[in-house]
């Protein structure tokens, strides 16, 4: 397996979050809501998702950028972002590499249909269940930020041996928790996650399914 990084944890960090109020509000209505990955998910009340995912210029640059720098990403290299979302990401490490080829899928019509114009045409909407529709070694690196532990364990399975399958190195970022008080913290505010596994477990389940690339857990402290 690869390495254990911390390349998204600042900016997870950098939100606050009021676990008990959203324990507290009607949760199982609103889990129901953001399981659709629809527009109150992206862009509705903060109670069911994001409560507005807008692209903010510069925000992902400092990640896009470790990217570049941790796995020598060139005009010549090829990215796929596994539950891109929005893809904001994918559109950040095309403006510090212009010619970078990016690759992005995402269960999401609503995220992708806000994505950047001038990454959208690299989009499409596929499961992470699913198998990829890609040949062996396809990318340079494959990505995955905040998606796989929305997946049940059966669906992992598939998804970590696919990501491993078509790319050639991989980086995968996963919600997490290191004790109780953060297991607890986790379980009051996700909407949509089905595999809550502190980091041992997360790593155990990627040598069992045969990923070999790096990671990183977020926490909710």
């Amino acid at each position: 397996m690869g390495n254990h990084l911390s390349i998204v944890t600042s900016l997870h960090e950098a939100t606050t979050r009021d676990y008990l109020a959203r324990m507290l509000d009607q949760k199982v209505e609103c889990m129901e809501v953001a399981q659709f990955y629809g527009s109150e998910y992206w862009d509705g009340d903060r109670r069911f998702g994001y409560g507005g995912y807008c692209y903010i210029p510069g925000r992902w640059t400092p990640v896009a950028q470790a990217l570049i720098d941790r796995y020598e990403l060139s005009k010549s290299s090829s990215v796929l972002d596994v539950g891109c979302g929005k893809a904001f990401l994918l559109h950040e490490l095309k403006c510090l590499i212009p010619d970078l080829k990016v690759v992005g899928f995402d269960i999401s019509a609503h995220g992708i249909a806000e994505s950047r114009p001038e990454v959208r045409d690299s989009l499409f909407i596929h499961r992470a269940q699913d198998e990829f529709p890609f040949p062996d070694d396809t990318f340079d690196l494959v990505i995955s930020l905040g998606c796989l532990h929305n997946l049940r364990l059966p669906e992992l399975q598939v998804a970590v041996s696919e990501i491993q399958r078509v790319g050639r190195d991989g980086y995968l970022m996963v919600e997490s928790y290191r004790n109780n008080a953060e297991l607890f913290n986790l379980q009051c505010w996700a909407l949509t996650a089905q595999s809550f596994l502190d980091p041992e477990e997360w790593k155990w389940l990627y040598d069992e399914f045969g990923y070999t690339g790096d990671y990183e857990f977020i926490f909710f402290c």
